[in-house]
């Protein structure tokens, strides 16, 4: 028999008194916990906001960590922060990951003045659905233990003020009533009582809250606090940075609220003991509650301003007069901005009644408070807000605080495989299985190609004349720009090129897309596009290919090629083709590692002797008949079938040169090195490989029954072919598969359109 209803009833109670409990803790045992764990206590609310993004997000990858000339351009997996577990999931491109992380890092480089953070972008970008994410997990952050803020709580002692509890108030008076009636000894709830007492709590203190969900570390005078803390924390490391960080700067320049810091005087002028008033203070965690207005506040344009400007607490100010004996000494009276100090206050959109808020926020952003009546309160918010692009006029007021605006591009989708991402959440995982691979990253690259400039001065300082890379790339060298977006750096650029592609030159081609994304197909448009496409093009049996993306944008609906770049579709299928036929010839290529070694290092040894000799070499021990025919055939293999003989022997001088005057002097008799160790060997080796890739497919083009058996692979008739193309084709089909993620499908089609479209000698000696 399944558990009773009271007994799971029990159990939920259980489990949701321990998640909600917020037991607060004594000032001194605070200090204990704030001793033990001091990262995590003193943060204000700029530290969490950081601390909560690392969390989810992490350092980021690099791909090329040995690269010199990095700018630390990586890749951020923020689907823990934007995606998972959420109703709608937001997906940051490279460029905005790399955007947004290095914002918040200066959450934790400096000490933070109040500034407003405005997230710019067009229409369908996805703004709102980036900050409700954001706010989101910012939120549920805060509710673990590592997320954990504290803010401060009074318990005012009634006792030690003077006054008398609550229930002996209610025994005296009971007494009081029977005196006058002669009643006494006659219970209270009789018919001769007057007026029967209700049961009600009692507590021996008063507690008052602090609206402005003040650290309890401010209420320590200025004066004590770092002598203080220098003697309580113990972790040597923290304690550095604590005194020597601008990010912690708060913890020994900020005060409390106004309410708090006259409580804590008045309560010293009454009690004149430190320590009976710091036993009045306590510490509880911040909880952080965006549908209550607790600490997270967010405001649509359409939401009315309301009219109060000052908050208070008619019952808790006639409690704390009564047992202060004092209207004056503690007002306890504060702002809307209050619900949000140590918090986030966030605008959706400029526009409607954020209009007046924004320009609301003039003061408080330029000088960190606001007046209260005649009391200042202090405001340290992370102030948030979205924007489009042309709602700039309604920020006119704003010149005279635009030193404290920091705007953050937030526009269309720049990487492919961010785009891709979009389209598998709406359609599914599954629909990468439908394409040829590559093929669905290339139609979000005729996408993207919409949204990015035509003329970029950075690339163009850096390859200079574009016809160059003609086979690969499109003249507006979009192509080359969407790879460094994603993170990649082409294989198909030359050695010179990549040598001069500097960190000066990737900062200026990356401080590019600030400009881009503003334009184009929209994040919806898109959708709608890929839809269209989808339903035409995904046929069961059949996977989608570059021709048919063609076809749709040149051909299957008026006005789409319209907003794509001249020649774009072209050269994107040039880059296709040079994509798959390295990938047909990486799968098909198999050399014998051992006997390229003894190749190089017998022709090292050989090029220091005249031609018509016998000699040993001492590094195989091989005897060698060292002739033109022994040269030629391993400088063909070396520099390429076509070269002439005196670049033959112009290539032999300089390798012996270089073999004589340093491999053997500094890096063998010197360094230690042995010949497989030397950088001669390495790059005749790397020489030797290329080349054997790059006529790899050569003699199987020149054989009829190559391109008939990979029909047949994986039928009955594919055991009739001899036995050394069955294993060139089978090794073909499982490199593809296990390096490229082609089905068998896919890597008998490709390798078809690779054979019947003469790609080879297209990119032959390139």
């Amino acid at each position: 028999m399944g558990a009773t209803v009271d007994s799971l009833m029990g159990n939920l109670c259980e489990r949701i008194q321990e998640r909600e409990r917020r037991a607060p803790l004594s000032f001194k045992d605070f200090m204990a916990h704030a001793a033990a764990r001091p990262h995590s206590v003193f943060r204000n609310i700029f530290q969490v906001f950081h601390d909560m993004v690392y969390r989810f997000v992490g350092e980021g990858v690099d791909e090329y960590p040995e690269d010199p000339e990095s700018i630390h351009y990586v890749y951020y997996d923020c689907s823990k922060l934007f995606e998972e577990g959420t109703d709608h999931p937001f997906f940051a491109d490279r460029l905005f990951a790399n955007r947004l992380v290095h914002h918040i890092a200066s959450f934790r480089r400096g000490a933070q003045q109040n500034r407003i953070y405005i997230f710019e972008g067009p229409h369908g970008c996805g703004k709102s659905t980036f900050l409700n994410n954001l706010l989101l997990k910012f939120e549920q952050y805060t509710r673990t233990e590592e997320g954990t803020c504290f803010e401060s709580l009074w318990r005012l002692d009634k006792r030690a003020l003077g006054a008398v509890p609550e229930r002996e108030a209610h025994a005296i008076l009971a007494q009081l009533r029977s005196l006058v009636d002669g009643s006494i000894g006659v219970p209270e709830t009789s018919s001769h009582s007057r007026e029967p007492l209700i049961a009600v709590p009692d507590k021996d203190y008063l507690e008052v809250p602090c609206p402005s969900h003040d650290h309890p570390v401010l209420l320590i005078p200025k004066a004590y606090r770092r002598e203080l803390l220098d003697e309580m924390i113990t972790d040597r490391e923290f304690k550095e940075q604590l005194f020597s960080e601008k990010q912690y700067e708060w913890v020994f320049q900020d005060s409390s609220c106004t309410i708090c810091t006259s409580l804590y005087q008045t309560l010293l002028d009454r009690l004149n003991s430190p320590a009976r008033v710091f036993s009045m203070i306590f510490a509880r965690s911040y909880q952080f509650n965006r549908r209550l207005g607790q600490g997270i506040s967010v405001f649509n344009p359409g939401d009315g301003v309301t009219k109060t400007k000052v908050h208070s607490n008619p019952l808790l100010q006639n409690q704390l007069n009564g047992l202060l004996r004092d209207s004056n000494c503690v007002k306890y009276i504060y702002s809307r901005y209050a619900n949000t100090n140590n918090g986030i206050h966030a605008l959706m959109d400029i526009k409607g009644n954020n209009k007046e808020r924004f320009a609301n926020l003039h003061g408080i952003i330029s000088e960190g408070v606001h007046k209260v009546e005649d009391i200042e309160e202090n405001v340290n918010s992370l102030f948030l807000a979205l924007m489009n692009p042309e709602d700039h006029e309604n920020m006119a007021d704003a010149q005279s605080f635009s030193d404290r605006i920091t705007t953050i591009k937030i526009p269309y989708v720049l990487d492919y495989n961010t785009e891709v991402k979009i389209y598998e959440n709406i359609f599914g995982k599954e629909i990468g299985t439908r394409f040829l691979p590559r093929v669905l990253q290339n139609f979000a690259k005729v996408i993207l190609s919409s949204r990015m400039k035509t003329r970029s001065e950075a690339l163009e300082e850096w390859i200079g004349d574009p016809d160059r890379y003609s086979l690969y790339c499109d003249r507006n060298l979009q192509l080359l720009k969407m790879d460094i977006y994603a993170g990649v750096i082409p294989t198909w650029l030359t050695e010179e090129d990549r040598k001069t592609f500097t960190a000066k030159r990737r900062r200026r081609i990356i401080a590019e897309s600030e400009h881009e994304g503003n334009k184009g197909f929209s994040g919806r448009d898109s959708i709608k596009i890929f839809n269209e496409f989808y339903s035409t093009y995904a046929k069961k049996g059949k996977l989608i290919t570059m021709r048919m993306v063609c076809a749709f944008f040149n051909k299957h609906r008026d006005g789409l090629a319209d907003s794509i770049p001249a020649g774009f579709l072209v050269s994107l299928v040039g880059l296709y083709n040079y994509t798959v036929l390295q990938e047909v010839k990486e799968s098909l290529y198999y050399y014998n590692e051992e006997r390229i070694s003894r190749e190089i290092q017998n022709y090292l040894f050989a090029i220091n002797f005249d031609p018509g000799r016998t000699e040993k070499c001492v590094y195989t021990g091989e005897e060698l008949d060292i002739s033109e025919g022994f040269f030629e055939a391993i400088e063909q293999r070396l520099l390429g079938a076509q070269v002439s003989e005196a670049q033959r022997r112009g290539f032999r001088r300089d390798v012996q040169t270089q073999y004589a005057g340093r491999t053997l002097t500094q890096e063998m008799l010197l360094g230690g090195k042995t010949i497989q160790e030397t950088d001669i060997y390495q790059s005749l080796h790397k020489r030797y490989v290329h080349n054997l890739k790059e006529n790899v497919l050569d003699p199987f083009l020149q054989n009829i029954n190559f391109r008939s058996a990979i029909k047949d692979y994986g039928t009955d008739s594919f055991r009739a072919y001899d036995k050394r193309i069955r294993e060139d084709v089978t090794l073909l089909m499982q490199n593809l598969n296990r390096k490229y993620g082609y089905t068998e499908q896919g890597a008998k089609e490709v390798c078809i359109y690779v054979i019947d479209s003469d790609l080879a000698p297209a990119f032959s000696n390139r």
